[in-house]
């Protein structure tokens, strides 16, 4: 089944437009080409102009997350059955909110129904690098060996190390 949703202004139209021939059974569509008039209502409003459109959107998708912190918005979420998908920690960031985005599109896709009311609350985290020696070590775990015998089966030489495999 094909879904509808509009996309709120935060998402850098020509990145969806770039991505759009991947996207399978679903059309973002901005708000502003749904009618101008949306960007300047309040969150609860464009969900109810949504709702009642001639067109059967099942939902919005926004960068900001802090209509899932607001009684109406939540309110009317729950009585239009309305998808809403929402980036939190991209710090208003519509690079990595895009990307939150395109990660987990086609999965709420095929999750979204328009009988009952969803709220898709994506979610960056940053993380701290993964020392390179606790994934060997990992590795020799899962292979039952020694971590320093399989450094030393699979480590380079000296001479190894200075050699460009692209001019071998």
């Amino acid at each position: 089944m094909e879904r509808l949703f509009a996309l709120d202004q935060g998402f850098p139209q020509p990145l969806i437009d770039a991505a759009a021939p991947a996207f399978v059974g679903v059309e973002l569509e901005p708000i502003w080409e749904i009618d101008r008039l949306l960007s300047q209502l309040d969150d609860w409003q464009v969900l109810l102009a949504l709702h009642v459109h001639e067109r059967p959107f099942d939902g919005l998708i926004s960068i900001d997350d802090s209509m899932l912190k607001q009684p109406r918005e939540l309110a009317v979420i729950l009585q239009t059955n309305l998808t809403v998908i929402a980036t939190e920690g991209a710090g208003h960031d519509p690079i990595k909110a895009t990307g939150l985005l395109l990660t987990h599109l086609d999965w709420i896709c095929k999750r979204t129904t328009s009988d009952e009311a969803q709220v898709w609350h994506l979610r960056a985290h940053r993380r701290d690098a993964i020392e390179p020696w606790e994934l060997l070590a990992k590795a020799a775990r899962h292979r039952h060996v020694e971590t320093n015998d399989l450094w030393a089966e699979n480590r380079l030489t000296k001479s190894e190390l200075r050699r460009n495999p692209l001019r071998d």
